[in-house]
């Protein structure tokens, strides 16, 4: 089953961890495998795993993409559009997130209202059937680290889940999201 599994940690000093996390990929063949990483050490955030269920139309999934990227990470892309995750997978992210499933929905540019999804009658069930059956009203990005799972809108909250950054970022439409230092950028 897809999700993250127990994960040990040892500090020493300040800004100083190594962890070792058991983690399976949700939605591609891969087998557990373990992800060491040290948060003060750039050269190991290369061995942090992260999946993104990626629509590269979207331009917060190509923001959080290269939020992910620019941390050293090259993390495994999959175009749930071209790709659909399995209602397992799909129940398994949206629960990891910690968000009710019409949370995960999207609803502009898709056949929502079409469908009737507005109808709150409508059970979870009917609602990861509708997902599952239009791919495109499923919200994105979701992505998937050691660190846990979000739905990363914006793209920002993509930063809860990585390493952190050591210098500046700026989105494509031309908004700094972290400071030269690679501190976040607030208000």
């Amino acid at each position: 089953m897809p999700g993250i599994g127990i994960g040990i940690g040892i500090g020493i000093g300040i800004g100083i961890g190594i962890g070792a996390l058991r983690v399976r990929c949700a939605g591609c063949a891969c087998h557990s495998i373990a992800a060491i990483y040290s948060v003060s050490n750039p050269a190991h955030q290369a061995s942090m795993h992260a999946v993104i269920y990626h629509n590269p139309d979207c331009g917060t999934s190509r923001n959080t993409l290269a939020l992910i990227r620019h941390t050293g990470i090259e993390p495994q892309i999959v175009d749930y559009l071209q790709h659909p995750p399995t209602r397992e997978t799909l129940q398994s992210l949206i629960a990891a997130a910690g968000i009710p499933v019409r949370e995960a929905m999207r609803q502009k540019g898709t056949p929502y209202l079409e469908l009737g999804l507005d109808d709150p009658t409508l059970d979870d069930a009917a609602l990861l059937s509708a997902m599952l059956t239009h791919p495109i009203l499923i919200n994105r990005p979701f992505v998937q680290t050691a660190l846990g799972t979000r739905l990363c809108r914006p793209s920002e909250r993509v930063l809860d889940l990585l390493p952190p950054a050591t210098h500046g970022f700026v989105k494509e439409d031309g908004e700094r999201v972290l400071d030269d230092a690679g501190q976040r950028v607030t208000g």
